[in-house]
């Protein structure tokens, strides 16, 4: 737990290996649940030697942090984080680019994302947005179940619903651009608006209002639907339907970081997590997601995407540096700025 509570505040964790065993090291920011990097970490660290230096935090610091130290880099791996995040960052040039020779065996959708963001990442995961709610805590206040986006308007979820910011939280901007490509923009912003009468909070972490829902401090949230799965297997009272409309999802993405001083082994790490066996570490840590890998292990609990109504997402659009640059700013004045 303690462990768990350092990664969590973004403290740097140094899993050491044997001496003999050690082959340099890797330094990787982390962006998933903070036992699943952990887990990833030690994994790589046992079958290498190489030792790993990991921080966890969300894609937007994630890419925040990257583009600070541009000029002198101290990441060589960012893991996890929408493949939009990553390439809003090859744009800005903090990416380097490779190409895995593990990458024949991966699901197309993983190999899109490659190419959407010119070689500068690659896909590991997926997921998709859906809406949670505390089922105890609707049944004891007596609040109908949310089946759509327009649902989540009733005025009876005042103060009932929280949600990320995308400033900080890669999940949000999924949730934005899902909207952007469902309606248009100007709707988009207008739904946004007209929700936050009904929202209590925006979370640094995209994954903290599901948290929330799961400890009956909020009755509903948009999350994706991997995390919600996670505190359904932990025993927590919660739900997750998928909006009528349709709704967004993600690939989660790898990258290298330009510049690099670890490039050696972070290239070893990308080829040792194109792998079977490592995309089944997800699931011993109770994390559901898709994974990328053709031959990763099947588990009724990873949800199963062929059955939800999905937008044809745009990743290269919504990554694009100018369009993510301008969401943002609009969502800063348009629904940052509101009273609740």
């Amino acid at each position: 737990m303690f462990r768990r509570l350092l990664a969590a505040a973004g403290f740097v964790l140094a899993l050491s290996a044997p001496p003999a065993a050690a082959q340099g090291s890797l330094n990787m920011l982390c962006a998933p649940a903070a036992d699943w990097c952990e887990a990833i970490a030690a994994a790589f660290q046992r079958d290498t030697g190489i030792r790993v230096n990991m921080t966890r935090k969300s894609a937007g610091e994630i890419l925040a942090q990257v583009t600070a130290e541009a000029q002198n880099p101290r990441t060589d791996v960012w893991f996890g984080g929408s493949a939009e995040t990553h390439i809003t960052a090859a744009q800005r040039n903090l990416l380097q680019t490779y190409t895995s020779p593990n990458m024949a065996q991966l699901h197309d959708w993983a190999v899109a994302a490659h190419r959407a963001a010119q070689q500068n990442c690659v896909g590991v995961s997926s997921g998709a947005i859906g809406i949670a709610w505390n089922t105890e805590l609707m049944r004891r206040k007596n609040l109908p179940i949310p089946r759509s986006w327009e649902d989540l308007l009733n005025p009876a979820y005042r103060g009932e619903v929280q949600l990320p910011n995308p400033n900080s939280s890669g999940t949000a901007y999924t949730i934005i651009a899902g909207l952007v490509q469902l309606w248009d923009e100007d709707r988009a912003f207008d739904y946004l608006r007209r929700l936050n009468a009904n929202v209590n909070a925006y979370t640094r972490s995209g994954a903290a209002p599901m948290q929330a829902v799961a400890r009956g401090e909020t009755a509903l949230a948009v999350s994706f639907n991997m995390e919600v799965a996670s505190m359904q297997q932990a025993g927590f009272p919660i739900d997750i339907t998928y909006p009528t409309e349709g709704t967004s999802y993600e690939v989660a993405c790898l990258s290298i970081i330009r510049g690099a001083r670890n490039l050696a082994q972070a290239r070893r790490f990308v080829d040792w997590y194109l792998t079977a066996a490592a995309m089944d570490i997800g699931p011993r840590v109770n994390q559901w997601h898709v994974p990328a890998h053709r031959g990763a292990a099947t588990d009724p609990r990873i949800p199963d995407l062929s059955r939800i109504r999905l937008v044809d997402y745009d990743f290269a659009r919504f990554g694009d540096a100018e369009v993510r640059r301008r969401i943002l700013a609009r969502w800063d004045r348009e629904i940052g700025s509101l009273p609740r």
